[in-house]
């Protein structure tokens, strides 16, 4: 299993769990980042400090802490 922080550009992964506490779990939630959802890596800042993803039409920059709580798996490109 892989956290969200360990994937490179490009890459496309789906939520196996959220490990984050209370309020960062439903901040995440409201997000649209919940189990079985596909997110899509655009970004990471020097030294993935932050990490910018695509959920759904969304754009979001998450810290290198928060992303280490999702756990992801990668799947194949499927549009």
């Amino acid at each position: 299993m892989h956290t969200l922080n360990e994937c490179e550009k490009a890459c496309k992964v789906r939520v196996v769990k959220l490990n984050a506490k209370t309020d960062l779990k439903q901040r995440l939630i409201s997000f649209g980042i919940m189990k079985e959802c596909v997110i899509e890596v655009l970004e990471l800042a020097p030294a993935k400090s932050t990490i910018e993803i695509k959920v759904g039409k969304m754009r979001i920059a998450l810290r290198a802490q928060e992303a280490k709580l999702i756990e992801v798996e990668k799947i194949d490109d499927e549009s």
